[in-house]
């Protein structure tokens, strides 16, 4: 009876033992999962901190980038205060310029108007200029013909000239016939009838050719008389008055 419960015992002890042996294997084993689990939370602490790091380090990088872009804003702002000051310049002198411009304006508009009023004289001006251009003209026109009438007046002149000296050539011719005649009468016939026969014809000769001269002279006075009165009458026309030929 103490055996058995000796034996009972014991193998209630084994039992226990077995039991308490299967108990720490499991305890080992959930000991290893919990220090594996362990491992991988540092590993992923340190992975943390790696990237806690890096974004510290990003952080910084962006606060310091972040601090350029607020220095360059403020430079900006600046710059733009700055180009906000000259606008306003600009445009003070704009203003100016403007009222210079109007000013401009205005002294052209006085000038236009000068303008016009010296395009108006000077087209009087041109008017009485082309008046006085006729009437320039039309003097011209006169003087022309004064001049045409001129010209065939000393023509006439010269050819009642030329009339007076076959005048007196017909004058001469006539005197040595008289003087041959008289020494005709005076000798009779001698041999000096010859020389009164010579005389005679020579002195017909030249009657006859100062006749002759003085009728075709007598005929160009009368041809420039007529172009005379033709260059007196176009004269006329022209408001020239007529002039007497003596």
């Amino acid at each position: 009876m103490d055996e058995e419960k000796f034996h009972n015992e014991v193998t209630a002890t084994l039992n226990a033992i077995h039991a308490l042996l299967a108990r720490s294997t499991e305890i080992q084993k959930e000991d290893t999962e919990i220090g594996r689990s362990i491992l991988d939370m540092d590993k992923e602490r340190t992975k943390t901190s790696v990237d806690l790091l890096h974004h510290t380090e990003l952080t910084n990088t962006l606060a310091g980038e972040r601090t350029g872009m607020a220095r360059e804003r403020t430079d900006l702002v600046r710059e733009q205060t700055r180009l906000s000051t000259k606008s306003t310049e600009l445009s003070v002198i704009r203003t100016d310029m403007s009222r210079e411009r109007t000013s401009l304006s205005g002294q052209r508009t006085d000038l236009a108007a000068l303008r016009t009023d010296m395009s108006r004289s000077r087209t009087g001006l041109a008017e009485q200029r082309n008046k006085m251009a006729g009437t320039r003209t039309q003097y011209s026109l006169k003087r022309t013909t004064l001049a045409r009438s001129r010209t065939v007046l000393s023509n006439i002149r010269t050819s009642l000239a030329k009339g007076r000296t076959h005048l007196a050539l017909a004058r001469t011719g006539l005197a040595f016939f008289s003087i041959a005649i008289a020494f005709f009468r005076m000798f009779g016939l001698s041999w000096w009838t010859l020389f009164d026969g010579m005389l005679a014809m020579g002195s017909i000769v030249i009657a006859t050719i100062g006749l002759a001269g003085y009728r075709r002279t007598n005929n160009e006075v009368k041809t420039l008389q007529n172009s005379l009165m033709t260059e007196e009458e176009v004269g006329v026309g022209m408001g020239v008055g007529p002039r007497q030929v003596i």
